[in-house]
């Protein structure tokens, strides 16, 4: 089959929309808190698993109503899919969880930090493990990893190099993008039909385990970078920048779960990052002041969200603020990211502030709790 797999992940970039602090949730929490569960649609994603993961809905093909969720773990649900693309052209969306980097969209730590050249990925090197609900049914969709090679360690868009599918499973009458150019190719101790096909600026060659499973664990990467080297659909000076799993959507999809997943570099998880917060009153006045917050990632990996708490003296309320969403209870008071910047980049800083009414001296914690 060789219908056009779209451009679905420069689609993603144009339209993604980042949930944070619980908005479009459903259930309660804490104010700026990831509530229990967060709905995603159409182009959002959000930050899960102490940023060390993203989910994303990626709804790139279809304007169907589609949905997935999210507990705020390194899983997902297809909440709900009216998906309805013929099973011969491209899927409607691939709502999936990743780590790395996705068209500019990244996760801290991990991939995202360390970006591995496809020389290094020997064995060992990197291994996943992926655990799915599968519903089977009338829905026609695939399981499978969708792993990105670019020819720099970096991109901001469309990747350059090779996109690299493992399918785990399928259910209905759906295949690969491309041709099947072998079959019961052995690699790792399992058994893969390989397809290809080229996007004019990337190729994708995908694996199709001939035995298809709900589950991996400890997969390692490398037995199949090294066949797609050997084929010459990838480059040994290239660079592994982003790994990511989920679900092409053709027909529906409701049910279908990421229960857990997790990508391990040289057999140790990803540690996620870090931040710090630092306050100071830069001027004050009969009854109020002036404070500012310096907001820094402090190793990790980017930040993909941040979150403040501290508390202000007896007496001290805030009147207004800048560069975060700030909430006061008594005297603790709560500060989420705004919109613009909730990614800081490993090393780099913001700063945000408010004024307050005081019966003090008008003061605030020169350590303040970020996460």
């Amino acid at each position: 089959m060789t219908w056009t797999k779209m451009t679905r992940k420069a689609a993603s970039l144009a339209g993604a929309a980042l949930i944070t602090g619980g908005l479009l949730a459903i259930g309660t929490g804490a104010p700026g808190a990831l509530a229990a569960t967060t709905q995603l649609t159409q182009m959002q994603f959000t930050s899960v698993a102490g940023g060390v993961y993203n989910v994303q809905n990626n709804e790139w093909g279809s304007g169907a109503s589609e949905s997935i969720t999210t507990d705020g773990n390194a899983d997902f649900t297809v909440a709900n899919s009216a998906i309805d693309n013929a099973t011969n052209g491209a899927p409607g969306g691939y709502p999936s969880i990743y780590q790395g980097c996705h068209w500019g969209n990244c996760t801290s730590g991990g991939l995202s930090a360390t970006p591995i050249q496809v020389s290094n990925i020997t064995t060992g090197k990197v291994t996943t493990s992926w655990s799915t609900t599968q519903p089977g049914g009338s829905n026609d969709y695939d399981v499978a990893y969708d792993i990105w090679f670019n020819q720099t360690p970096t991109t901001t868009g469309q990747p350059n190099g090779t996109e690299l599918m493992i399918w785990l499973n399928h259910n209905g009458p759906v295949q690969p993008f491309g041709s099947e150019v072998a079959t019961n190719v052995s690699l790792g101790g399992r058994s893969y039909n390989v397809w290809e096909g080229s996007q004019g600026g990337f190729d994708t060659v995908s694996y199709t385990m001939t035995t298809g499973t709900t589950s991996v664990s400890g997969l390692d990467l490398a037995p199949l970078v090294q066949d797609a080297v050997s084929r010459g659909y990838t480059q040994s000076s290239w660079y592994l920048i982003d790994m990511e799993a989920g679900f092409e959507l053709w027909q529906g999809g409701a049910g279908l779960a990421t229960n857990s997943f997790s990508v391990d570099i040289n057999g140790a998880a990803p540690v996620p990052a870090t931040c710090s917060g630092t306050g100071s009153v830069s001027s004050s006045w009969s009854g109020g002041f002036q404070a500012n917050i310096v907001v820094a990632d402090t190793g990790g990996g980017p930040l993909n969200g941040w979150t403040l708490n501290f508390t202000l003296p007896s007496g001290e309320t805030i009147a207004s603020s800048w560069g975060g969403t700030f909430t006061q209870s008594g005297q603790s008071v709560t500060v989420t990211n705004a919109p613009y910047n909730g990614v800081i980049k490993q090393g780099s800083s913001t700063s945000i502030g408010f004024t307050a009414n005081s019966t003090g001296t008008g003061t605030i914690p020169a350590t303040i709790a970020c996460t």
